[in-house]
């Protein structure tokens, strides 16, 4: 899957990327939605470049683990096959 295939599973706006913040707002995901103790919302966005180096990791991790990998789904745990 090249690269616009593997971007193209998200939906993608301006927002500050969690590892980026100095950089402002550039296209961005939203990856996961946190509910800290206290109350309220966190919502945590990436950039493309921190997405397709997460879909990497996640890809490898799910061979090495022995499990299902799908495209798309940064921020999500994995599933056994």
């Amino acid at each position: 899957m090249d690269r616009e295939q593997l971007l193209g599973h998200y939906e993608w706006s301006v927002g500050v990327c969690f590892r980026h913040p100095a950089a402002g707002g550039t296209e961005t995901t939203v990856i996961k939605t946190l509910y800290p103790p206290d109350g309220g919302r966190e919502v945590v966005r990436a950039c493309q470049e921190c997405v397709l180096r997460m879909e990497s990791q996640r890809r490898e991790a799910a061979l090495e683990g022995g499990f299902v990998y799908e495209p798309g789904r940064v921020g999500q745990e994995l599933h056994p096959n």
